[in-house]
């Protein structure tokens, strides 16, 4: 298995591809809502499979994007975390969360958000984010904003 930054619009396809099956085809999120402006300045990372196949991706905002989401300097948010089914249980979501979280640091980043569905809390804490504030609804789902200090 590889996990690196989609560089190539080929690789950025392909991250496209598993949002899609994952979150547009499983859990039913309007296309419109699954894709928006933060994918054409945000850092994608891609894992592969041994054959090539695309088994998941993460989405990295920094900057200036980053700030006016959070509010806060040296904060990124790490988000659109997918996985296809196939490869779940693997380890490879921890690692695409690891791999955003290296980017990040190479970044300048200090703090690292996220905005977790409730379903996955226990997975983001396992991996050291703490939950902050209340639950909130997000494309129908109900999901509670996660931070790590990195």
């Amino acid at each position: 298995m590889e996990i690196r930054i989609a560089a190539s619009a080929a690789d950025l396809e392909l991250t496209r591809q598993v949002r899609r099956e994952v979150f547009v085809v499983e859990q039913e999120i309007p296309e419109e809502l699954e894709y928006d402006a933060l994918d054409a300045t945000s850092v994608h990372l891609l894992a592969l499979g041994a054959d090539g196949a695309p088994l998941g991706t993460a989405r990295l905002i920094s900057g200036a994007e980053a700030y006016e989401l959070t509010g806060l300097a040296g904060r990124v948010l790490l988000g659109r975390l997918a996985v296809v089914e196939a490869a779940r249980g693997t380890g490879l979501g921890a690692a695409l969360v690891r791999a955003v979280e290296q980017a990040a640091r190479e970044l300048g980043a200090k703090e690292c958000e996220l905005h977790a569905q409730v379903q996955a809390l226990g997975f983001y804490e396992r991996l050291g984010y703490t939950a902050e504030g209340p639950v909130y609804q997000d494309a129908g789902i109900p999901h509670r904003t996660m931070v790590r200090t990195l």
